[in-house]
């Protein structure tokens, strides 16, 4: 994350403040995942279902209409993606990465 800081001075808390200025839009964060063995950008939820399929992964149906999960059994990992890919941020990327190591990396566009 990137940005300037803001310390409130009534109570003490310092946060990030996001698309200050005139503009309100929201920046891209300029990432992409790559699965690293086929060298493939991941463009879309469809791809990424497919690796992580293909590494043990399995759809897990948390309850939440608003998210895409997946568990894997070996383990109490839980990944959880917002269900429009448009919201696919970094964030979720490097949470991808940690939990797949050697199989994903984050990359700038």
């Amino acid at each position: 994350m990137s940005g300037p800081w803001c310390f409130n001075h009534k109570n003490g808390v310092v946060r990030l403040v996001e698309n200050s200025g005139s503009d309100q839009r929201p920046k891209p964060d300029g990432k992409v995942l790559v699965h690293i063995p086929s060298n493939e950008v991941i463009t879309s939820y469809e791809i990424l279902k497919t690796k992580l399929l293909s590494l043990g992964w399995e759809r897990y149906d948390g309850g939440d209409p608003n998210l895409f999960q997946f568990h894997k059994r070996s383990s109490i990992d839980l990944i959880s993606l917002p269900k429009d890919f448009t919201k696919f941020k970094s964030v979720y990327m490097y949470d991808i990465v940690v939990k797949n190591p050697n199989m994903f990396m984050v990359m700038d566009k």
